[in-house]
């Protein structure tokens, strides 16, 4: 496994190794050792989704914030996305600052999004098969959400040419100064 930092601290992309040959190929995703050394401190996964979505949705921006922050390690199984973290930890140095990664089925990198830190992707290829641990469980009380396209955030999303496909929760999210107000 290879680890790269990214700018944001904490945000990992995680590099297995994959062994290909003629047959296809193989890789260990996850390895408890190597990832808790990697991130410095044990960390513990609880749930693991799954997400299936077309070309143009666009999935975010997703957080769980009070007693139940979740971090995030994701990699997508089939096709390409954009992924996307935003540092909205209050007192961070990089707070409201994004990195955006491509993932796809054929470099196999993860990305590290430790608790703390909105997430969302957008469906770069014709779909897309998302999988993704979570350190805590799914917790409806403290999910929050933040717009996608937040003047304040400036994310640099791709553009594809055609609109992009937003659930009527994500379309109605408020702006990080309005989801999170106190930081």
């Amino acid at each position: 496994m290879e680890i790269t930092t990214t700018a944001l601290a904490g945000v990992l992309i995680v590099q297995p190794k994959v062994f290909a040959d003629a047959r296809g190929f193989f890789l260990e995703s996850f390895n408890q050792r190597q990832f808790d050394a990697a991130v410095g401190a044990p960390v513990s996964f609880v749930q693991d989704n799954h997400s299936r979505s077309a070309q143009g949705v666009l999935r975010g921006l997703h957080m769980q914030v009070g007693a139940h922050p979740q971090g995030k390690l994701v990699r997508v199984t089939s096709g390409r996305i954009f992924d996307v973290a935003v540092d909205v930890r209050a007192g961070s140095p990089t707070y409201r600052q994004w990195v955006g990664v491509e993932l796809d089925d054929v470099a196999h990198r993860q990305l590290w999004i430790p608790p703390g830190l909105a997430h969302g992707f957008l469906v770069l290829s014709e779909s897309a098969d998302v999988q993704y641990k979570t350190t805590d469980y799914y917790s409806p009380s403290d999910e929050a959400g933040i717009r996608w396209d937040d003047p304040a955030l400036a994310i640099a999303w791709p553009d594809l040419g055609i609109p992009y496909a937003l659930s009527a929760k994500d379309g109605a999210a408020p702006t990080l100064d309005a989801a999170l107000p106190k930081r």
